[in-house]
């Protein structure tokens, strides 16, 4: 009854605000899931396997990792006394002001883009906007935006242009329907100290901005907490169970739903983006909302219209179920499934946190080029593509030691990358100790670090055409190799295959049998035991 409940007055909003709305783009698509169920993926993300994001905002300025925004409220928490050390305390210098200090000083997208692609990226994604609700672009229906606070620059319209230049498909993250959310740390206070009582800054006015560096802005556009709190509030791990706006959230208003319409159709509108991943369970705002719906049919529709009637776009969506994987991409966020799925999805992941962590950095905490290069294969081998984010820092840089991960990615990409671009699955996706075990995704996903580290046992293969490649996930200490898939007993075993190639160097010896392909490969020329690729055909 709840949910019937937040559907009608979403259903109102639609109706009350229909004369400010976006116009929302009419063709093949109409904004319901059975509409949506007409949805095919290109075969270019299909082919593409590999996309680098740049997951930056202004909650990467203080260099302190995941949900600043949300934990710097959190009284106690690490994040907390870090900001009260050097910012201030929250009720007087809240994230409003961190946006203030984000300038993005260094940030060049260009050299930035150009680094991505040299790794083999196929595609590039910035984010639009995250939890913290700052659009990233010169936004019409956000006065909270990256043009008119903080950097003062277009960072979408940056990357765009690189993206583009590059010939890299861009994507842009919208994060933001979940700020109503988010935010309520924000409109709490201190239970104990010198500071007990005094409300953070969460529920200011524009008002209260006279003769302040916001003079003008009304924070409650940004922080959205003009509302009553949810259930549990106190539980700041409570916003996980209610992800799906269950299970106590304070329903949004309409005059928020319409707003994250707004702003999402504008950006499609501005930047065209080749690919759109949304945060959410489902669509953004679903299942109080039918703004979600809307905004995927408008971005389709108008997608066919820029390509002459082909629909070249992708949509990415969390914790689906299998009518809505029909709707668009199903993206697991660090981890994978562990079997191959018939319908191409995507794994999202990073090196070391979302947003960028000082601390990941000093504790040399960043995964390996070899750990990332696994995770890539093993994804592929399942139908997978894996987008890939390297932390920037609040001024727009990497570090050196990023610089050597992708330096890593790169060398072996330059070699191997023909067992990953355009292949598909092959029989079974692998074979070994961890394709044995089962490793269930939890939640959005979450099971990349639960399995058992790779060893020269764990095999991973991919097919292309005729070709099959056969990944060794670590080099092997006495350089000898058996695959037992490929014994002459084997059901997946083809006669055909008369040749076995290692990609990058020379095979000493290899032979079919019962057992299976046996094969001594050479010296490792690398001292990290990169995964090695055997061409079979």
């Amino acid at each position: 009854m709840k949910k019937f409940i937040f559907i009608g007055l979403c259903l109102i909003s639609t109706i009350l605000f229909s004369q400010e709305k976006e116009k929302l783009q009419t063709g093949k698509f109409e904004p319901t899931w059975k509409s949506l169920e007409q949805y095919q993926i290109p075969d270019w993300f299909c082919d593409a396997k590999f996309g680098i994001w740049a997951h930056w905002g202004p909650q990467c300025q203080p260099e302190q990792g995941d949900w600043y925004a949300r934990f710097m409220y959190a009284e106690g928490s690490r994040q907390y006394k870090w900001h009260v050390k050097h910012y201030g305390h929250p009720s007087e210098f809240g994230f409003k002001d961190v946006i203030h200090e984000w300038k993005a000083e260094k940030w060049d997208p260009e050299k930035l883009v150009k680094l991505y692609k040299k790794a083999g990226a196929k595609y590039f994604f910035a984010m639009g906007n995250h939890h913290d609700n700052l659009d990233l672009w010169n936004s019409k229906y956000q006065e909270w935006n990256s043009v008119d606070v903080g950097p003062h620059k277009d960072i979408l319209s940056g990357w765009a242009k690189a993206a583009r230049k590059n010939g890299l498909p861009f994507g842009v993250s919208i994060h933001s329907a979940h700020a109503w959310l988010w935010y309520e740390t924000a409109q709490q206070a201190d239970t104990t100290g010198e500071h007990a009582g005094i409300p953070y800054d969460g529920k200011l006015t524009r008002e209260d901005g006279k003769g302040k560096w916001w003079e003008g802005l009304d924070p409650q556009k940004l922080y959205v907490q003009n509302h009553p709190l949810s259930r549990n509030y106190k539980n700041i791990y409570a916003i996980h169970s209610q992800w799906d706006w269950d299970n106590g959230a304070t329903p949004p208003s309409a005059e928020y739903c319409l707003n994250f319409y707004n702003r999402t159709v504008d950006m499609i509108n501005q930047f065209h983006p080749d690919l759109i991943y949304f945060d959410d369970t489902a669509l953004p705002l679903w299942p109080v909302s039918n703004a979600g719906l809307e905004i995927a049919a408008h971005y389709y529709n108008t997608n066919m219209l820029q390509h002459k009637g082909e629909l070249q776009a992708v949509l990415f969506g969390k914790i689906l179920t299998d009518e809505q994987k029909k709707c668009m991409v199903w993206d697991v966020e660090r981890g994978a499934p562990d079997s191959i799925q018939k319908i191409p999805w995507q794994s999202c992941t990073c090196i070391g946190n979302w947003h960028y962590d000082r601390s990941v950095y000093e504790h040399d905490k960043y995964k390996s080029a070899k750990t990332v290069i696994q995770m890539l294969v093993d994804i592929v081998s399942k139908n997978g593509n894996m987008l890939l984010n390297i932390p920037i820092r609040g001024n727009g840089t990497i570090d050196d030691k990023e610089l050597h991960v992708l330096d890593g990615i790169t060398k072996w990409m330059k070699t191997n990358s023909e067992c990953i671009y355009a292949t598909r699955p092959w029989f079974i996706y692998g074979e070994g100790p961890n394709a044995e075990s089962v490793n269930p995704l939890k939640a959005q996903g979450f099971n990349e670090s639960r399995g058992k580290a790779y060893t020269s046992t764990d095999i991973r293969f991919t097919q292309k055409g005729e070709v099959l490649y056969a990944i060794i996930m670590d080099y092997p200490k006495d350089k000898e190799i058996i695959i037992k898939s490929l014994s002459s007993n084997s059901s997946y075993y083809n006669p055909k295959f008369r040749k076995v190639k290692m990609l990058g160097g020379k095979i000493v010896s290899y032979k079919f049998d019962c057992n299976g392909l046996k094969i001594t490969l050479p010296e490792s020329s690398t001292p990290t035991g990169m995964p090695v690729v055997l061409k079979i055909y």
